[in-house]
């Protein structure tokens, strides 16, 4: 028969144990990062609801790689439509069928996934919506749901018998990743700062961790923008990253143009300035200009994030292409370099800060 302090040291390394390995899983749930496919739902959400198809298109093809399934895609791009609208949903889910056409083409065979079954036979969809949403919540859903939900009924059926009923019954995708399309996709919106808050905390009631929220951030920063993303890093009580670099790169290029060449000079200006912006991360702005009295006068007022963005805007093939197809067009160039009075006030006039 096992002593009394054989038993008594039994029950205290046995409960030594089980604390260790409760908090082992603690500290596992509390660093869990996002996954490929995770990232990739973030990350297709966010296009989606900013509306940049070139973007989109390509995560797509990264988001199937990395695993998602044909359905998976689908039901986020079929949500997204109540969180920004028919004309991106569909816009992006147009983009997606090209993708799979595309990679059909190539003898790509994508895993088409669960299927997507909807149930007709309840007899309360509001009742199953707003059973949903409590569960989301943790919270009781009155009906109608107070302010909004009594203002406008059918908003609030809407809301509990569509969204809440028939796109979240299917379960190919979980709460916890419809939760992630959801934040996703109002992180990248502005003025939607109120129902990201409500959406934040249902994904933490789902097992969505601060740390997979600020990973989710970063995502946000890298396809829309660093204002977006601090949105959810002020939700969340993260450090803000700051908008505006220290090193900004203003600079006021001053361009006399050989007459003879003027036509031709701005039909090359245009096309490198607009893949500049367009392409370049670090291009926040280069605008071109002319005097009116004077039109081959060009002043061109150049915007990039930082002096490494600058280097990497001479190195470009667009800009490559300008310099040397401009060099014996231009008269004389001078290089002004300049400062912001108020480089907050900035944001407000180029949105594109990344």
């Amino acid at each position: 028969m096992m002593s009394k302090n054989k038993f008594l040291q039994w029950i205290i390394l046995f409960i030594l144990t089980l604390s260790i390995t409760k908090m082992n899983a603690q500290e596992n749930k509390t660093n869990q990062n996002l996954n490929a496919k995770e990232q990739s739902l973030v990350k297709i959400s966010s296009l989606t609801a900013t509306g940049n198809l070139g973007s989109l298109k390509l995560q797509l093809h990264a988001g199937l790689d990395s695993g998602l399934t044909i359905n998976e895609i689908k039901e986020a791009l079929v949500q997204l439509y109540a969180y920004c609208g028919f004309p991106r949903s569909l816009n992006a889910l147009n983009t997606f069928k090209s993708v799979l056409d595309e990679r059909k083409s190539k003898g790509i065979n994508d895993i088409e996934g669960k299927k997507i079954i909807v149930e007709n036979n309840v007899e309360d969809k509001y009742e199953q919506g707003r059973k949903t949403l409590e569960e989301l919540t943790k919270m009781p859903q009155t009906k109608p749901a107070p302010g909004f939900g009594e203002f406008a009924p059918r908003v609030d059926a809407f809301l509990k018998e569509h969204l809440f009923a028939d796109i979240f019954v299917s379960d190919v995708l979980t709460y916890q990743q419809r939760e992630m399309v959801t934040i996703s996709a109002l992180a990248s919106l502005e003025g939607v700062e109120g129902q990201l808050q409500s959406h934040i905390n249902m994904g933490k009631n789902t097992g969505i961790t601060e740390n997979q929220l600020a990973q989710l951030a970063d995502l946000v920063q890298e396809t829309v923008n660093k204002t977006q993303a601090n949105t959810v890093r002020k939700i969340i009580g993260k450090p803000l990253v700051q908008i505006i670099e220290n090193d900004m790169m203003i600079r006021i290029s001053e361009i006399e143009i050989i007459p003879e060449f003027l036509e031709e000079y701005n039909s090359i200006l245009k096309e490198e300035a607009s893949a500049s912006v367009k392409l370049e991360k670090g291009v926040i702005a280069i605008f071109p200009m002319y005097q009116k009295e004077n039109s081959t006068q060009i002043r061109i007022v150049e915007i990039y994030a930082d002096k490494e963005a600058y280097q990497f805007h001479l190195q470009t093939p667009h800009f490559l292409k300008y310099k040397s197809s401009t060099l014996k067009m231009v008269k004389s160039l001078k290089l002004i370099d300049m400062e912001s009075i108020d480089k907050e006030a900035m944001y407000e006039i180029f949105k594109k800060i990344k």
